[in-house]
């Protein structure tokens, strides 16, 4: 079985008005070779679900989002994302934010065909009062009353990993892989960047093996792209780029904006965009976070 897609061909197979997982974790580990190339698509009204970071404030700038489902949308040493931050007080676009642990019980609820999982967490928190979509329930036990959180059923995923085969097995070899293995699991179909395609007998290592957090079932499409989380970290391949970050970041302030980044980076290819940023030594040689 071969897996193996170009992230235009992802992007063929979305559709105006889906609901779309993006994995990682802020600036860490994000698939933004998927998202750029969904940047130079005419997709539109997506219902992004994100622990966000530059992808969602890229895709809100560029008109593609109709409402984002979040715990946060922070570049870490950046707060607040600007243009996702533009998006909202302007109110172009709908919110849901909850905690992050109810969104991880959401894909979890999705991955598992339940309509909702009790929780205490959001209790006596304005995380009710301003998601109405989201119930208090009495316990069928006992007297107390449980925040029902509701699946989060995604369309579709979109991961970035370090290595994976052309039949679908994804490795993450960094710390944590956050919750892309439940963004795997709660999509109808998961599209997964890499920066290494290898064979498949590189997993027959256990050592390997074991950074596999999800089954190869899930993995719809295998696109190889190296440095493909740029400017996003792949630990331990790469870290994030504080500088391209920042300058992303000021360009929200200035008069020519999002179109102004756009023109100078963007490109008509994930190739060009990598040549605008230095290359792929560039990429590959960006120092790991020291916290």
């Amino acid at each position: 079985m071969n897996k193996q897609m170009t992230a235009e061909q992802v992007v063929a197979r979305l559709e105006d008005g889906m609901t779309i997982g993006i994995g990682g974790w802020g600036p860490r580990r994000k698939p933004m070779a998927l998202v750029r190339a969904i940047l130079r698509s005419d997709l539109k009204d997506l219902t992004i679900v994100a622990y966000g970071g530059a992808d969602v404030g890229m895709l809100c700038a560029a008109g593609k989002v109709k409402k984002v489902v979040f715990a946060f949308v922070s570049l870490d040493f950046i707060p607040l994302e600007p243009y996702f931050r533009q998006a909202r007080q302007s109110g172009a676009i709908e919110v849901m934010e909850i905690d992050e642990g109810m969104m991880l019980l959401g894909l979890r609820a999705a991955a598992w065909g339940l309509p909702f999982i009790p929780t205490e967490v959001g209790l006596g928190t304005d995380i009710i009062n301003q998601n109405p979509d989201i119930k208090v329930i009495d316990s069928p036990y006992d007297d107390k009353e449980w925040v029902a959180m509701p699946a989060l059923q995604l369309d579709a995923s979109l991961i970035h990993v370090d290595r994976a085969d052309a039949r679908g097995v994804c490795q993450i070899a960094g710390p944590d892989h956050y919750m892309d293995d439940w963004f795997a699991r709660a999509a109808r179909e998961t599209y997964v960047s890499c920066d290494e395609l290898v064979e498949t007998s590189y997993f027959h290592d256990p050592a390997e093996a074991r950074m596999v957090h999800w089954e190869r079932s899930q993995t719809t499409g295998v696109v190889p792209i190296p440095g493909g989380a740029h400017p996003s970290s792949c630990s331990p391949l790469y870290g994030f780029d504080v500088p391209h970050f920042k300058a992303y970041a000021a360009s929200a302030k200035e008069e020519s904006g999002f179109q102004g980044y756009l023109e100078q980076y963007l490109g008509d290819s994930e190739a060009e965009y990598q040549d605008r940023v230095g290359g792929l030594d560039a990429i590959r040689a960006i120092e790991l976070p020291t916290y």
